[in-house]
């Protein structure tokens, strides 16, 4: 065992140009009044290394171009599809329209496992829109009201939350292994 080297990781990397033209996982990112610019970059990351569809930044979520955001994006913020909507319920409403099963991830009475998340969507390939939430108070209850379920990743410590840009990553890879 080796570690590869610089060359042979950008072999196996799509150009700029070839990331617009591959087809991308049925997997919309909503974000919902996201404080922070380095988590906003984070999220724009993990979405390019998944290759979802989209992200739809919402309320007061920054937007690129913010050198805040492209110093965790690494560039990603050019790659990976976006738009801005500042009411998140026209989101979500445009979202249901095209097809997609909306699911907050966040702690409810009935929230299920993120690994159930196949269960939630089970028509493949019907597209998923993941909502993740504030920092600090999480998707809105008012939110929660129009999603068709929630998601939970189980947590066994003694904190009972992750940073919404590590629980992104978790929950963006169980999405796109369920596409």
């Amino acid at each position: 065992m080796r570690k590869l080297t610089h060359e042979e990781l950008l072999a196996r990397r799509l150009t700029v140009a070839e990331a617009s033209t591959v087809p991308r996982h049925a997997v919309t990112v909503v974000l919902q009044d996201i404080r922070s610019m380095y988590n906003v970059g984070s999220i724009f990351r993990t979405a390019d290394a998944m290759r979802i569809e989209r992200i739809i930044l919402t309320g007061y979520t920054p937007t690129p171009p913010r050198p805040e955001i492209k110093k965790t994006a690494l560039g990603a913020d050019d790659t990976v599809p976006w738009s801005y909507e500042g009411d998140i319920f026209v989101a979500l409403a445009a979202e249901r329209a095209r097809g997609s099963r909306i699911v907050a991830l966040e702690l409810t009475t009935t929230s299920l496992p993120i690994s159930s998340l196949s269960t939630v969507s089970p028509a493949t390939p019907s597209p998923i829109t993941l909502v993740l939430g504030n920092e600090i108070s999480g998707v809105s209850d008012d939110v929660l009201a129009v999603c068709d379920a929630s998601v939970e990743i189980p947590m066994e410590g003694v904190k009972h939350s992750l940073n919404v840009a590590v629980a992104a990553g978790i929950a963006l890879y169980e999405a796109i292994q369920c596409r």
